[in-house]
């Protein structure tokens, strides 16, 4: 490997971004870094919550909360966008990973609890701050839908659980048109699919219909968590990757794969 191609890892290796539009542009702008091809295809979009009615009447009382845990970025995005006023300082804010955090600190929560690695439930529920939670109110920033077994673990350590269901996710409005994609994968030009939910897998294979599903199981793909791993060879990909340490290292699990190529 030259000098120019270690600087440039990912040189001409065209990647399928499937982020929603308003979340892709820096993942688009650091694989563009390494040299990759970032190529946009939303497969994924962030609607609004179903009853936003309730969500205010919610967090009339956020301030009687002993804790406000935020599940990602788009939770913090999302949540704080439904605020009736200012955030309560006596209540604490715990962030499930490192990218939720900074996302809550540059929206003006400087004292944010978080895991210093990992950005998933099991990482969040060893935080010392979420041992002794007996009698604690606790609210669960999140879309609707989701994992439950964060808040059975807060439940069976003695904590009252309220979810803000903040935000929905769904297939993008219009479908975007699979064919440049299709012809993408035909010729070569996309060697790596990265994915971030399970949704949007689901979300990505009913898009590209059937032989673009055929085409992308053969694809590796880079999803943020084992747990999508499984998914994802569930639903026959058969290269799906993950990083150790979340999303944020996904580029990390990219440039590896084809440090050899």
């Amino acid at each position: 490997m030259t000098v120019l191609q270690s600087a440039l890892p990912l040189k001409g290796v065209g990647v399928l971004v499937t982020r929603p539009r308003e979340q892709a542009e820096a993942l688009m702008e650091e694989i563009k870094a390494l040299g990759g091809e970032p190529v946009l295809f939303p497969a994924l979009a962030i609607l609004p919550p179903r009853n936003a009615t309730q969500i205010r009447a919610q967090l009339q009382h956020l301030s009687t909360c002993d804790l406000a845990l935020f599940i990602s970025p788009t939770a913090v995005r999302q949540g704080l966008s439904c605020l009736p006023g200012a955030w309560p300082r006596q209540v604490r804010v715990v962030a499930i990973g490192q990218a939720t955090a900074r996302m809550l600190r540059a929206q003006g929560l400087a004292e944010v609890i978080a895991p210093a690695s990992g950005g998933d439930s099991e990482h969040a529920l060893a935080l010392p701050e979420l041992q002794e939670v007996d009698k604690q109110h606790i609210f669960i920033f999140r879309g609707e839908g989701g994992r439950e077994a964060l808040a059975e673990t807060l439940v069976s350590r003695g904590a009252e659980v309220t979810y803000i269901e903040c935000y929905r996710r769904g297939l993008p409005e219009p479908l975007p048109d699979p064919s440049p994609v299709l012809a993408a994968f035909s010729s070569g030009a996309i060697r790596a699919v990265t994915v971030f939910s399970s949704e949007t897998l689901d979300n990505l294979m009913q898009i590209l219909g059937e032989s673009g599903r055929a085409a992308l199981c053969h694809l590796p793909v880079f999803v943020p968590h084992a747990r999508i791993v499984r998914y994802a060879h569930a639903r026959g990909i058969v290269t799906a990757l993950a990083p150790q340490e979340g999303e944020k290292s996904i580029l990390s699990t990219l440039v590896k794969y084809f440090a050899h190529d």
